[in-house]
């Protein structure tokens, strides 16, 4: 093994100083308002239902949320060729603390989901620029400890949003944990204002930097209108809007595919018959099928084992702090074990949808923490892996589009499996007025319908790894760019 020089050994002091200070609480705070989000929520859910009702809307928390963040972060990029960093990051500041506002003042559940959708907007954008200004606030050298000290600052996010939601239902109100991080926004605004001074990089003239709004809409309004057939489950009303939700999202993907100068997804990104849309299909899936944990676990968890809102955070904590962990630990393997490490990840993740079925209605409680955390450790196991295999077998015109697709896929898959598990909550006739044995029902058709797409959602993968693709055995396999074929 080749030692590294010692002159490219970078100490933490480099970064922990005067000249870094600033732009390190920047980079940190953008990404934490970001990262706490949805535990807090997640953990205030159960309180927010009680006072002001709507649980037939609670998969919208999450739906919009997740819109808001694809939008923020598929247009980000040409955002900031067009305006730069500085500006766009005060406004999504401001448009997060704007959403935190509103949702701590919310009177019913329409103010709430207006709430989130702004924090989507914000919080997505914020995210996005905030890893942009990495490498133009920090020289190269420091990059990775910069993108340490955020890893560090994700995984913490998973003890402390629990904390932090759970303390204020406690001793508050779930309205002050909303406006906790208004204030934090604020504060990031009038920090990047009078105190950040970004050297902005000149903009590209070939570069089409035109905003996508036309495919965002259709994206949009597929994933409401799947929200949409959840909230009143009829044999007619769901199937026709969710038949419309999917011709909806086959239409964005057919009209992306359109604009080769500005796409937002690559080349085919749904297919099974090409490496990179096998592993984008699996994520889409796998993604689609975790979400009933995340979408309705601490009002389930609530209502069948009467636990507080602190610990229902905390045992949704448990799938970050089994990633973090895990992703920690496999973090140097070699490049020829990452189908081994994305293979048995993925199977863990599917595997802790299989445990739910049975855990949540019927515990204990230290079982749901332990396939909460497989699911952790599953994709703590293999993430990586993937957007390195991924990269890997990009088209050499796709690459970097590949990165922004990555967390867009994902968030689509967010979006899409809170409302499936709204769908199948609210065809079980989910209420926190109904019994426990009620909920344990209720938690049954959730799991269990999720689980169909876990499975759906591994086998994707399975191609993705495999020698040989199954699906290519009918029918001809799909062609690869220059650098996929050395890889072979």
């Amino acid at each position: 093994m080749t030692s590294i020089p010692e002159t490219e050994i970078v100490a933490w002091r480099e970064i922990l100083n005067r000249e870094y200070a600033a732009p390190l609480l920047l980079v940190c705070l953008g990404v934490w308002l970001h990262a706490a989000d949805s535990l807090i929520v997640a953990t205030m859910m159960p309180a927010i239902v009680s006072e002001i009702s709507g649980e037939a809307y609670v998969p919208w928390t999450i739906a919009l949320y997740e819109i808001g963040s694809i939008i923020a972060g598929a247009t980000s990029g040409l955002v900031s060729l067009r305006l730069g960093i500085r500006h766009p990051m005060i406004a999504a500041a401001g448009i997060f603390a704007l959403g935190c506002f509103l949702s701590a003042a919310a009177p019913n559940m329409a103010m709430l989901l207006l709430g989130r959708l702004l924090q989507g907007f914000g919080g997505g954008g914020l995210t996005a620029m905030a890893f942009v200004s990495v490498a133009i606030l920090f020289p190269s050298r420091l990059t990775a400890r910069v993108m340490a000290a955020i890893s560090v600052l994700w995984g913490s996010s998973a003890f402390l949003g629990p904390l932090i939601g759970g303390l204020f239902v406690a001793h508050a109100s779930w309205r002050y944990g909303f406006a906790f991080f208004g204030v934090q926004a604020v504060f990031l605004a009038l920090f990047i204002f009078y105190v950040i001074r970004i050297h902005e990089r000149p903009k590209a003239k070939d570069a089409d930097n035109r905003l996508p709004f036309g495919r965002l809409v259709l994206l949009s309004f597929g994933v409401l209108s799947i929200a949409y057939a959840g909230i009143v489950v009829t044999p007619i009303r769901t199937p026709i809007l969710l038949v419309l939700g999917v011709l909806l999202l086959l239409g964005f993907l057919r009209v992306d595919a359109r604009f080769p100068s500005n796409r937002l997804l690559p080349k085919n990104p749904l297919t099974l018959r090409s490496k990179v849309g096998a592993a984008l299909t699996g994520i889409l899936l796998m993604n689609i099928g975790i979400m009933g944990l995340s979408t309705y676990g601490a009002l389930l968890l609530t209502a069948i084992h009467g636990v507080s809102a602190l610990v229902a955070g905390y045992v949704l904590a448990s799938v970050s702090f089994g990633w973090s962990i895990t992703a920690l630990l496999v973090s140097g393997a070699p490049e020829r074990h990452d189908p081994y490490f994305i293979g048995g990840g993925m199977t863990l993740v599917m595997l802790s949808v299989i445990g739910m079925i049975f855990a949540i209605p019927s515990g204990p409680l230290w079982l749901i923490i332990v396939f909460a955390a497989l699911e952790g450790i599953g994709y703590g196991a293999s993430y990586t892996f993937i957007i390195r295999r991924t990269t890997k077998f990009a088209q050499a015109d796709d690459v970097e589009r590949l990165s922004a697709a990555l967390p867009t896929l994902s968030r689509l898959g967010f979006a899409l499996g809170a409302s499936v598990s709204g769908i199948l909550a609210n065809a079980a006739g989910f209420s926190l007025a109904g019994s426990p044995e009620h909920a344990q029902h209720v938690a049954r058709v959730i799991f269990t319908g999720s689980l169909p797409f876990a499975v759906l959602g591994l086998f994707a993968m399975l191609c993705f790894v495999a020698t040989k693709n199954p699906v290519q055995l009918f029918g001809k396999p799909k062609q690869h760019g220059p650098d996929q074929r050395q890889h072979r």
